[in-house]
């Protein structure tokens, strides 16, 4: 079970002799810029959570508090009763943790990045080498193996990275626009990845700007704008408080009626 309260986070703000003009950012104020103001969310086991809002509401934010990379200025994580917060150590060994960026080291294949991070959980060797063949089997990227990371497609890389995330067996999946430049066939691949945690009853949490993915995959949807929760339900709810069936008419209602 993941369960977030009023998480807030600030960043100072750089001076500048000279500032455009532009409509001021109700989160930029004394000097701070709050990236999150109030925002809360809940994910149980077995659910897909979809972390929705436009792009700088604060989405890939709440996701590096809830990895336990950053820490907050105000609120409440807990990970299957963990407090992130007062135990990150103990939180960080049961998330995996995708990020905007994959995180491989080019100059190693794709098969030894993941054996790397599966050794630096400390997994036995037998069972990493099972995991790696399963994962590898699954993400369908088993002919890319020996291949160094820097050479891979930017599909390829992304799988990897998928497969990194999870070496571990992980309670809690986290990722952070997972399906952001790929193509339709590896979008698909990760999407039925994705699909798959559900019956292992294991909590996963993913942000996205494509709502058909949050239609095919998502039991619960969170909307963030300008740092705070807009909206924190099912998508049946989403759907009855946006007066709309379709989710992009959905989401840009709340959007609009939260500006």
């Amino acid at each position: 079970m993941i369960e977030v309260t009023g998480l807030a986070k600030r960043f100072a703000m750089p001076v500048h002799k000279e500032r455009r003009a532009r409509a001021r950012d109700v989160r930029e104020r004394d000097g701070w810029f709050h990236a999150l103001r109030d925002v809360s969310f809940q994910c149980a086991p077995g659910e897909v959570l979809g972390l929705l809002g436009p792009n700088g509401a604060g989405k890939t934010t709440a996701l590096r508090i809830v990895s336990t990379a950053l820490r907050p200025d105000a609120g409440t994580a807990f990970i299957h009763g963990i407090d992130i917060l007062a135990e990150p150590l103990q939180a960080r060994q049961r998330i995996g943790f995708l990020s905007g960026s994959t995180g491989l080291y080019g100059r190693l294949t794709a098969r030894e990045n993941v054996e790397y991070f599966g050794r630096l959980h400390g997994m036995a060797p037998q069972r990493l080498k099972q995991r790696c063949d399963m994962l590898f089997e699954q993400l369908q990227i088993h002919e890319y193996g020996h291949k160094r990371a820097d050479q891979l497609s930017t599909g390829m890389k992304q799988k990897c990275a998928i497969a990194r995330t999870v070496i571990h067996e992980p309670e809690i999946v986290i990722l952070d626009e997972p399906t952001t430049g790929l193509d339709v066939m590896s979008a698909k691949i990760l999407l039925d990845f994705i699909a798959s945690y559900k019956a292992l009853r294991i909590p996963l949490i993913f942000s996205t700007h494509h709502l058909h993915e949050v239609e095919k995959l998502c039991d619960r949807v969170c909307i963030i704008n300008r740092g705070a929760t807009a909206f924190s339900g099912s998508v049946a709810q989403l759907r009855a408080l946006g007066g709309s069936a379709d989710l992009y008419d959905a989401f840009v209602r709340v959007i609009n009626e939260d500006q």
